[in-house]
Protein backbone atom coordinates (compact mmCIF):
# COMPACT_ATOMS: atom_id res chain seq x y z
CA UNK A 1 0.00 0.00 0.00
CA UNK A 2 1.72 3.56 -1.06
CA UNK A 3 1.33 6.15 1.56
CA UNK A 4 -0.77 8.94 -0.55
CA UNK A 5 1.27 12.12 -1.01
CA UNK A 6 -1.62 14.19 0.27
CA UNK A 7 -1.35 16.92 -2.30
CA UNK A 8 -3.39 19.85 -2.44
CA UNK A 9 -5.49 21.47 -5.57
CA UNK A 10 -8.55 23.86 -5.12
CA UNK A 11 -10.63 24.84 -8.32
CA UNK A 12 -13.16 27.82 -7.19
CA UNK A 13 -16.03 29.10 -9.77
CA UNK A 14 -16.44 32.81 -9.86
CA UNK A 15 -19.50 35.25 -10.55
CA UNK A 16 -18.32 37.92 -12.95
CA UNK A 17 -20.55 41.09 -11.65
CA UNK A 18 -22.41 44.35 -13.57
CA UNK A 19 -21.25 47.08 -11.23
CA UNK A 20 -24.50 48.88 -11.44
CA UNK A 21 -26.82 46.84 -11.55
CA UNK A 22 -25.57 44.03 -9.48
CA UNK A 23 -26.42 41.64 -11.48
CA UNK A 24 -24.43 38.87 -13.18
CA UNK A 25 -23.52 39.84 -16.67
CA UNK A 26 -21.51 38.14 -19.56
CA UNK A 27 -17.54 38.00 -19.41
CA UNK A 28 -17.69 37.07 -23.14
CA UNK A 29 -17.50 40.35 -24.44
CA UNK A 30 -15.15 41.28 -21.94
CA UNK A 31 -12.98 38.36 -23.11
CA UNK A 32 -12.02 37.87 -19.88
CA UNK A 33 -11.24 33.97 -20.17
CA UNK A 34 -8.76 34.94 -23.26
CA UNK A 35 -6.91 37.22 -21.89
CA UNK A 36 -6.93 34.85 -18.33
CA UNK A 37 -5.60 32.43 -20.19
CA UNK A 38 -2.99 34.34 -21.38
CA UNK A 39 -2.10 35.77 -17.68
CA UNK A 40 -2.35 32.43 -16.30
CA UNK A 41 -2.81 29.19 -19.20
CA UNK A 42 -4.59 26.55 -17.96
CA UNK A 43 -5.13 27.59 -14.67
CA UNK A 44 -8.53 29.81 -15.76
CA UNK A 45 -10.95 28.63 -17.88
CA UNK A 46 -14.65 28.70 -18.65
CA UNK A 47 -17.84 27.07 -17.07
CA UNK A 48 -21.15 26.37 -19.08
CA UNK A 49 -22.62 29.99 -18.02
CA UNK A 50 -21.09 33.15 -19.25
CA UNK A 51 -21.22 35.13 -16.33
CA UNK A 52 -19.18 32.17 -14.44
CA UNK A 53 -15.22 31.95 -14.52
CA UNK A 54 -13.50 29.03 -12.84
CA UNK A 55 -9.57 28.83 -11.71
CA UNK A 56 -7.56 26.20 -10.44
CA UNK A 57 -4.42 25.70 -9.05
CA UNK A 58 -1.88 23.29 -9.62
CA UNK A 59 -0.43 20.62 -7.23
CA UNK A 60 0.20 22.22 -4.10
CA UNK A 61 2.63 20.34 -1.68
CA UNK A 62 1.05 21.93 1.47
CA UNK A 63 -1.55 24.31 2.08
CA UNK A 64 0.79 27.39 2.74
CA UNK A 65 1.58 26.76 -1.54
CA UNK A 66 -1.89 26.11 -2.10
CA UNK A 67 -2.74 29.81 -0.30
CA UNK A 68 -0.41 31.58 -2.11
CA UNK A 69 -1.82 30.00 -5.30
CA UNK A 70 -5.43 31.12 -4.79
CA UNK A 71 -4.27 34.39 -3.62
CA UNK A 72 -2.65 35.17 -6.64
CA UNK A 73 -5.07 33.23 -8.89
CA UNK A 74 -7.92 35.48 -7.27
CA UNK A 75 -6.26 38.38 -7.35
CA UNK A 76 -5.35 37.84 -11.22
CA UNK A 77 -9.26 37.20 -11.92
CA UNK A 78 -9.82 40.41 -9.76
CA UNK A 79 -7.83 42.91 -11.27
CA UNK A 80 -8.60 41.55 -15.30
CA UNK A 81 -12.72 42.18 -14.22
CA UNK A 82 -11.96 45.37 -13.06
CA UNK A 83 -10.00 46.15 -15.82
CA UNK A 84 -12.65 45.42 -18.14
CA UNK A 85 -15.89 47.05 -16.39
CA UNK A 86 -16.91 43.86 -13.75
CA UNK A 87 -16.44 43.10 -10.74
CA UNK A 88 -16.05 39.49 -9.24
CA UNK A 89 -17.77 37.89 -6.56
CA UNK A 90 -17.72 34.67 -4.59
CA UNK A 91 -20.84 33.34 -3.18
CA UNK A 92 -23.05 29.86 -4.05
CA UNK A 93 -25.65 31.43 -5.45
CA UNK A 94 -26.31 34.98 -6.95
CA UNK A 95 -28.97 36.82 -4.41
CA UNK A 96 -31.17 37.76 -7.38
CA UNK A 97 -29.95 36.77 -10.71
CA UNK A 98 -32.53 34.95 -13.30
CA UNK A 99 -31.23 31.73 -14.90
CA UNK A 100 -33.80 31.91 -17.52
CA UNK A 101 -31.29 35.38 -18.64
CA UNK A 102 -28.22 33.59 -18.78
CA UNK A 103 -26.46 32.70 -21.83
CA UNK A 104 -24.35 29.21 -22.60
CA UNK A 105 -20.62 29.27 -22.90
CA UNK A 106 -19.52 28.56 -26.82
CA UNK A 107 -18.68 25.46 -26.41
CA UNK A 108 -19.17 21.97 -28.13
CA UNK A 109 -19.63 20.59 -24.97
CA UNK A 110 -21.60 22.49 -22.88
CA UNK A 111 -24.04 22.47 -25.85
CA UNK A 112 -24.21 18.64 -25.26
CA UNK A 113 -25.05 18.85 -21.51
CA UNK A 114 -27.62 21.10 -22.32
CA UNK A 115 -28.86 19.01 -24.94
CA UNK A 116 -29.00 16.07 -22.87
CA UNK A 117 -30.72 17.75 -19.38
CA UNK A 118 -32.52 20.61 -20.94
CA UNK A 119 -33.91 22.87 -17.98
CA UNK A 120 -31.95 20.71 -15.73
CA UNK A 121 -28.25 22.38 -16.91
CA UNK A 122 -29.39 25.92 -17.82
CA UNK A 123 -31.04 25.91 -14.56
CA UNK A 124 -27.87 24.74 -12.82
CA UNK A 125 -26.35 28.52 -11.87
CA UNK A 126 -24.04 27.84 -9.07
CA UNK A 127 -20.37 28.24 -7.22
CA UNK A 128 -18.73 25.87 -5.60
CA UNK A 129 -15.11 25.18 -4.05
CA UNK A 130 -13.70 22.07 -5.17
CA UNK A 131 -10.84 19.74 -3.88
CA UNK A 132 -8.12 17.94 -4.44
CA UNK A 133 -6.04 15.23 -1.86
CA UNK A 134 -3.72 13.12 -3.77
CA UNK A 135 -4.26 10.04 -2.94
CA UNK A 136 -2.39 7.91 -5.45
CA UNK A 137 -3.40 4.51 -4.84
CA UNK A 138 -6.61 4.05 -6.34
CA UNK A 139 -8.05 0.94 -3.44
CA UNK A 140 -6.83 2.97 -0.99
CA UNK A 141 -9.06 5.82 -2.24
CA UNK A 142 -12.05 3.64 -2.42
CA UNK A 143 -11.25 2.85 1.25
CA UNK A 144 -10.82 6.56 2.15
CA UNK A 145 -14.02 7.77 0.02
CA UNK A 146 -16.44 5.37 1.85
CA UNK A 147 -15.45 6.46 4.84
CA UNK A 148 -14.77 10.72 4.16
CA UNK A 149 -18.75 10.93 3.15
CA UNK A 150 -19.63 10.81 6.68
CA UNK A 151 -17.86 14.46 7.05
CA UNK A 152 -19.21 15.57 3.91
CA UNK A 153 -22.18 17.36 5.77
CA UNK A 154 -19.90 18.50 7.84
CA UNK A 155 -17.77 20.43 5.09
CA UNK A 156 -21.11 21.78 3.86
CA UNK A 157 -22.46 23.58 7.15
CA UNK A 158 -19.43 25.39 6.96
CA UNK A 159 -19.38 26.37 3.68
CA UNK A 160 -22.98 27.14 3.57
CA UNK A 161 -22.90 30.45 1.41
CA UNK A 162 -26.11 30.60 -1.04
CA UNK A 163 -29.08 31.48 1.32
CA UNK A 164 -30.63 33.19 -1.97
CA UNK A 165 -32.17 32.27 -4.99
CA UNK A 166 -33.90 34.31 -7.71
CA UNK A 167 -34.41 37.41 -5.44
CA UNK A 168 -36.07 35.36 -2.41
CA UNK A 169 -34.43 34.16 0.69
CA UNK A 170 -35.30 30.49 0.34
CA UNK A 171 -34.96 29.51 4.19
CA UNK A 172 -31.91 27.01 3.58
CA UNK A 173 -28.25 28.14 4.49
CA UNK A 174 -26.93 26.27 1.14
CA UNK A 175 -29.98 26.61 -1.47
CA UNK A 176 -26.54 26.00 -4.20
CA UNK A 177 -26.13 21.90 -3.85
CA UNK A 178 -30.50 21.51 -3.61
CA UNK A 179 -30.22 23.56 -7.69
CA UNK A 180 -27.28 20.72 -8.21
CA UNK A 181 -29.58 17.69 -6.90
CA UNK A 182 -31.36 18.04 -10.17
CA UNK A 183 -28.42 16.47 -12.13
CA UNK A 184 -28.07 12.79 -12.15
CA UNK A 185 -25.23 10.89 -10.03
CA UNK A 186 -25.07 13.68 -7.34
CA UNK A 187 -24.82 13.69 -3.79
CA UNK A 188 -23.41 11.38 -1.47
CA UNK A 189 -21.88 7.79 -3.11
CA UNK A 190 -22.50 4.45 -1.92
CA UNK A 191 -20.20 2.90 -0.22
CA UNK A 192 -18.03 0.41 -2.77
CA UNK A 193 -16.14 -2.55 -1.57
CA UNK A 194 -13.31 -2.22 -3.61
CA UNK A 195 -11.65 -0.04 -6.59
CA UNK A 196 -12.67 -2.89 -8.72
CA UNK A 197 -16.25 -2.66 -7.87
CA UNK A 198 -16.37 1.44 -8.74
CA UNK A 199 -14.60 0.30 -11.73
CA UNK A 200 -17.85 -2.28 -12.61
CA UNK A 201 -19.89 0.33 -12.04
CA UNK A 202 -17.99 3.02 -14.10
CA UNK A 203 -18.29 0.57 -16.90
CA UNK A 204 -21.62 -0.57 -16.64
CA UNK A 205 -22.83 3.08 -16.96
CA UNK A 206 -20.54 3.68 -19.99
CA UNK A 207 -21.67 0.55 -21.41
CA UNK A 208 -25.59 1.53 -21.14
CA UNK A 209 -24.91 4.82 -22.42
CA UNK A 210 -26.12 6.73 -19.42
CA UNK A 211 -22.43 8.55 -19.01
CA UNK A 212 -19.31 9.09 -21.73
CA UNK A 213 -16.72 8.71 -19.45
CA UNK A 214 -16.44 8.98 -15.32
CA UNK A 215 -16.17 12.54 -15.03
CA UNK A 216 -19.80 12.80 -15.17
CA UNK A 217 -20.16 11.20 -12.03
CA UNK A 218 -21.06 14.73 -10.36
CA UNK A 219 -20.77 12.92 -6.38
CA UNK A 220 -20.07 15.30 -3.06
CA UNK A 221 -16.72 13.38 -3.23
CA UNK A 222 -15.21 10.86 -5.94
CA UNK A 223 -12.24 9.48 -7.18
CA UNK A 224 -10.99 11.57 -9.71
CA UNK A 225 -11.14 10.42 -13.06
CA UNK A 226 -7.80 11.20 -14.42
CA UNK A 227 -6.19 12.96 -11.71
CA UNK A 228 -4.51 10.25 -8.54
CA UNK A 229 -7.06 12.42 -6.01
CA UNK A 230 -9.83 12.21 -3.94
CA UNK A 231 -11.99 15.11 -4.80
CA UNK A 232 -14.21 16.89 -2.61
CA UNK A 233 -17.21 18.87 -4.42
CA UNK A 234 -19.55 19.27 -1.71
CA UNK A 235 -18.81 22.67 -0.77
CA UNK A 236 -20.37 26.17 -1.58
CA UNK A 237 -17.41 28.67 -2.54
CA UNK A 238 -16.35 30.41 0.51
CA UNK A 239 -16.16 34.67 -0.29
CA UNK A 240 -12.86 35.21 1.95
CA UNK A 241 -10.00 33.44 0.62
CA UNK A 242 -9.35 32.18 4.28
CA UNK A 243 -12.12 30.46 4.27
CA UNK A 244 -11.41 28.81 1.44
CA UNK A 245 -7.79 27.61 2.59
CA UNK A 246 -9.22 26.69 6.23
CA UNK A 247 -11.79 24.06 4.03
CA UNK A 248 -9.00 22.66 2.25
CA UNK A 249 -6.95 22.33 5.67
CA UNK A 250 -9.72 20.55 6.72
CA UNK A 251 -10.86 17.97 4.09
CA UNK A 252 -6.48 17.60 4.00
CA UNK A 253 -6.43 16.92 7.35
CA UNK A 254 -9.32 14.47 7.19
CA UNK A 255 -8.02 12.44 4.77
CA UNK A 256 -4.83 12.14 6.36
CA UNK A 257 -6.43 10.92 9.59
CA UNK A 258 -8.73 8.46 7.53
CA UNK A 259 -5.54 7.31 6.52
CA UNK A 260 -3.08 6.69 9.18
CA UNK A 261 -6.11 4.31 11.17
CA UNK A 262 -6.51 2.81 7.57
CA UNK A 263 -2.74 2.12 8.28
CA UNK A 264 -3.49 0.64 11.36
CA UNK A 265 -6.41 -1.60 10.62
CA UNK A 266 -8.80 0.78 12.49
CA UNK A 267 -10.78 1.27 9.54
CA UNK A 268 -13.30 4.25 10.52
CA UNK A 269 -17.17 3.28 11.12
CA UNK A 270 -18.77 3.17 7.98
CA UNK A 271 -22.97 4.50 7.88
CA UNK A 272 -25.35 3.93 4.75
CA UNK A 273 -25.98 6.77 2.05
CA UNK A 274 -29.68 7.10 3.76
CA UNK A 275 -28.26 8.45 7.25
CA UNK A 276 -25.87 10.68 6.14
CA UNK A 277 -28.20 11.92 3.42
CA UNK A 278 -30.15 13.01 6.61
CA UNK A 279 -27.28 15.36 8.11
CA UNK A 280 -26.95 16.76 4.74
CA UNK A 281 -30.54 18.09 4.57
CA UNK A 282 -29.53 19.28 7.76
CA UNK A 283 -26.77 20.73 7.04
CA UNK A 284 -27.96 22.77 4.18
CA UNK A 285 -31.17 23.69 5.75
CA UNK A 286 -29.28 25.21 9.03
CA UNK A 287 -25.76 25.39 8.52
CA UNK A 288 -24.16 25.68 12.03
CA UNK A 289 -27.05 26.54 13.31
CA UNK A 290 -28.43 23.36 13.29
CA UNK A 291 -27.91 19.97 14.58
CA UNK A 292 -26.14 16.63 13.12
CA UNK A 293 -26.91 13.14 13.76
CA UNK A 294 -24.43 11.28 16.17
CA UNK A 295 -25.24 7.63 14.19
CA UNK A 296 -23.39 5.68 16.93
CA UNK A 297 -24.82 7.71 20.23
CA UNK A 298 -28.37 7.77 18.16
CA UNK A 299 -28.77 11.53 19.69
CA UNK A 300 -28.58 14.42 17.51
CA UNK A 301 -25.64 17.40 18.51
CA UNK A 302 -25.36 20.99 17.84
CA UNK A 303 -23.73 21.32 15.03
CA UNK A 304 -20.75 24.20 16.77
CA UNK A 305 -20.49 21.05 19.16
CA UNK A 306 -19.41 18.67 16.15
CA UNK A 307 -16.97 21.08 15.10
CA UNK A 308 -15.20 21.00 17.90
CA UNK A 309 -15.01 17.06 17.93
CA UNK A 310 -14.36 17.28 14.56
CA UNK A 311 -11.12 19.32 15.19
CA UNK A 312 -9.64 17.20 17.56
CA UNK A 313 -10.57 13.79 15.44
CA UNK A 314 -8.04 15.79 12.74
CA UNK A 315 -5.76 16.96 15.66
CA UNK A 316 -2.95 14.59 15.24
CA UNK A 317 -1.76 15.02 11.26
CA UNK A 318 -1.81 18.98 11.58
CA UNK A 319 1.86 19.65 12.51
CA UNK A 320 2.87 16.58 10.02
CA UNK A 321 0.65 18.37 7.22
CA UNK A 322 2.09 21.58 8.83
CA UNK A 323 -2.01 22.95 8.54
CA UNK A 324 -2.16 23.70 11.99
CA UNK A 325 -2.34 27.84 11.73
CA UNK A 326 -4.93 27.45 8.26
CA UNK A 327 -6.96 24.98 9.86
CA UNK A 328 -7.87 27.78 12.60
CA UNK A 329 -9.86 29.26 10.35
CA UNK A 330 -12.18 26.65 10.68
CA UNK A 331 -12.95 28.28 14.70
CA UNK A 332 -13.52 32.17 12.92
CA UNK A 333 -16.02 30.46 10.54
CA UNK A 334 -17.98 29.71 13.73
CA UNK A 335 -17.36 32.35 15.60
CA UNK A 336 -18.41 34.61 12.85
CA UNK A 337 -21.08 32.65 11.02
CA UNK A 338 -20.68 31.11 7.62
CA UNK A 339 -21.07 32.75 4.74
CA UNK A 340 -24.86 32.40 4.41
CA UNK A 341 -25.17 33.46 7.70
CA UNK A 342 -23.18 37.01 7.11
CA UNK A 343 -25.78 37.50 3.96
CA UNK A 344 -28.61 37.12 5.77
CA UNK A 345 -27.01 39.67 8.48
CA UNK A 346 -26.91 42.34 5.77
CA UNK A 347 -30.01 41.61 4.39
CA UNK A 348 -31.58 41.83 7.62
CA UNK A 349 -29.86 45.05 8.25
CA UNK A 350 -30.89 47.15 4.89
CA UNK A 351 -33.73 44.70 3.32
CA UNK A 352 -31.68 45.36 -0.01
CA UNK A 353 -30.17 42.41 -2.10
CA UNK A 354 -28.02 44.86 -3.86
CA UNK A 355 -26.33 46.15 -0.40
CA UNK A 356 -25.89 41.88 -0.02
CA UNK A 357 -23.96 41.67 -3.43
CA UNK A 358 -21.79 44.90 -2.59
CA UNK A 359 -20.98 42.86 0.35
CA UNK A 360 -20.05 39.61 -0.75
CA UNK A 361 -17.66 41.14 -3.76
CA UNK A 362 -15.79 43.64 -1.15
CA UNK A 363 -15.51 40.37 1.69
CA UNK A 364 -14.25 38.38 -1.84
CA UNK A 365 -11.64 41.22 -2.77
CA UNK A 366 -10.80 42.40 0.59
CA UNK A 367 -9.90 39.38 1.56
CA UNK A 368 -7.45 38.71 -1.20
CA UNK A 369 -5.63 41.90 -0.71
CA UNK A 370 -5.53 41.90 2.72
CA UNK A 371 -3.69 38.77 2.57
CA UNK A 372 -1.25 40.17 0.15
CA UNK A 373 -0.59 43.24 2.33
CA UNK A 374 0.13 40.50 5.15
CA UNK A 375 2.21 38.59 3.02
CA UNK A 376 4.86 40.93 2.07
Amino acid sequence: MTRPSFTIGIEEEYQTIDPVTRDLRSHIDAEIIAKGKMQLKEAVKAEMHQSVVEVGTGICENIQDAREEVRQLRGAIITLTRENGLRLAASGTHPFADWRKQEIYPDERYYTIVEDMKTVARGNLIFGLHVHIGVEDRETAIHLMNAARYFVPHMLALSANSPFWLGMDMGLKSYRCKVFDKFPRTNIPDYFPSWGEYQSFVDLLVQTHCIDNAKKIWWDIRPHPTFPTLEFRCCDIPMRLDETIALAALIQATVAKLYKLHEANQGFRLYRRALIMENKWRAARYGLDGKLIDFGRRIEVPMRDLVDEYLAFVDDVLDELGSREAIGGIRKIVENGNGADRQLRVFKETGDLTKVVDYIIDETESSVFADAGAAR
